[in-house]
């Protein structure tokens, strides 16, 4: 069993060897040395200048899709390391960052850093209910959940942003 901090040569390649694995940490972004979630998120970036180009329907339903395999990947990927929520595993920041991003698709482009900064806030200070569900929910559904909740608070307040803006 490894702490929430380091992964042993063992646990990376258990990591690294399957697609569950390599989705759970964010295609190798969570296996920076440090600020493994703010790397997820940056990273997290490159797809979704592709996603931003669909429909908000086809967008939101990507997001779903995202979830959901989420939820089997990071499962998979917290057994395989024996922490639920290991630090490596960034797919949660992922999807928790497009949600907090729906807003920048009506709005202007400098809002994607307002949108990254606000993601990693909550995420980072955890308000309720974020905090009570991170230590609440286990598994796969555990580690997606609060950064989901974490996306929805930032992209409110991009929203109040935006109406106040114009």
């Amino acid at each position: 069993m490894s702490d929430k901090k380091t992964l042993t040569a063992e646990q990376r390649r258990a990591l690294l060897a399957t697609p569950a694995g390599w989705l759970a940490c964010g295609f190798g972004s969570g296996l920076a040395p440090v600020a493994q979630g703010t790397f997820g998120s940056l990273a997290a970036l490159l797809p979704w200048l592709l996603l931003r180009s669909l429909p908000l329907q086809l967008y939101v339903f990507a997001i779903t899709v995202g979830f959901v395999m989420g939820v089997w990947a990071c499962g998979v990927a917290g057994r395989a390391v024996g922490v639920d929520d290991h630090r490596s595993i960034v797919w949660d920041e992922f999807i928790g960052l497009w949600i907090a991003l729906i807003p920048v698709l009506l709005g202007p482009w400098w809002m994607v850093a307002v949108g990254f900064g606000l993601f990693r806030l909550f995420d980072v200070w955890k308000p309720w209910p974020i905090r009570w569900l991170d230590g609440h929910l286990k598994g796969g559904v555990g580690v997606m959940v609060d950064d989901v909740v974490a996306g929805i608070f930032a992209a409110i307040v991009l929203v109040v942003l935006l109406m106040v803006m114009r």
